[in-house]
């Protein structure tokens, strides 16, 4: 059940998404921490962040609008009083960090670097980069190499990048990150969407959009996941609509090196453990001594 993402040795390909597992506290009463293959912790910004206006959170056919605003208790506070719990676990501890500027990367990687018991990074890169007038860090290959490069500069730890979907090119953004330094890529990141309260008239988000997640963004994930890991050669973490065992295996199949379980956390906080279950028995049942042998095992169709 093991698998590598860069230099990092993971027990098996399961990790929690960023914002799905709070710091870790939250489900320590429903999940074998020691059980995961990683853990990533909720984004972590240079200062606290309130937020964004409720309401947050809006259940859709087969998924889910959130918009959070990226909350968090800021560098400072994580490493005070969330990093020591994280630290009793022999899971490997990713943050998740985000900024407005390339700075703002730089300075987060950076604290975070001088700390014991983290083992990598992940990029956030579907923030605005209010130093370049608030384009999105990880629509435009330029931006995306910036700020990757800048991070890579200030830590020998994973570092790994997560890809937004709201491109029109995947392809060229996970190339940019690549060359810029990037171990690995994970992707997607939520689909910007919206709905719309027909009695009110009005938006029923907050935000008016949000990030849409759960079932209904899988084959869009499974699609970038397989254009990316055929063009671009270091390990892809698959994301987007991971509810079982089932799912993760066709992101395994398609090439991804492990995957991250996001808003299943949400229905059942046992998710991570039930699908790391399923496809040790999926294995067992195949005669699959290795899961290296089913990740990119897919098989195309004739033309």
């Amino acid at each position: 059940m093991s698998v590598t993402v860069g230099d990092l040795s993971l027990k098996n390909p399961v990790i929690t998404a960023s914002g799905t597992f709070g710091y870790g506290e939250e489900y320590a009463d429903f999940v074998d921490i020691n059980k995961l293959g990683a853990i990533i912790a909720k984004g972590i910004s240079l200062n606290p962040r309130e937020g964004n206006p409720p309401p947050r959170i809006v259940e859709t056919p087969c998924g889910m609008l959130n918009s959070i605003g990226l909350q968090n208790v800021g560098v400072e506070v994580f490493i005070q009083e969330k990093l020591p719990f994280l630290r009793s676990f022999s899971t490997p501890v990713i943050v998740n960090i985000l900024g407005e500027t390339v700075d703002e990367y730089k300075t987060i990687a950076s604290e975070l670097q001088k700390t014991d018991g983290i083992s990598g990074f992940e990029l956030n890169i579907s923030c605005p980069n209010m130093g370049a007038g608030g384009v999105i860090f990880g629509v435009d290959p330029t931006s995306a190499y910036k700020v990757v490069e800048a991070v890579r500069k200030t830590t020998n730890l994973l570092l790994m990048v997560k890809l937004s979907p709201n491109v029109t090119d995947i392809v060229s953004i996970a190339k940019s990150v690549k060359e810029a330094g990037a171990d690995a890529i994970s992707l997607i990141n939520t689909i910007t969407g919206m709905a719309v309260d027909i009695e009110t008239r009005c938006p029923k988000l907050g935000n008016i959009t949000g990030g849409l997640s759960g079932p209904a963004i899988k084959p869009i994930a499974l699609r970038m996941v397989l254009e990316v890991v055929s063009h671009v050669n270091i390990p892809v973490v698959g994301i987007g609509g991971i509810m079982d065992w089932k799912d993760a295996l066709e992101f395994l199949i398609v090439g991804a090196r492990a995957i991250q379980v996001g808003t299943a956390n949400f229905i059942n906080p046992r998710a991570t453990m039930d699908i790391i279950d399923g496809i040790e028995k999926y294995l067992i049942d195949k005669g699959i001594e290795d899961i290296s042998n089913l990740i990119g095992s897919l098989a195309l169709n004739d033309k």
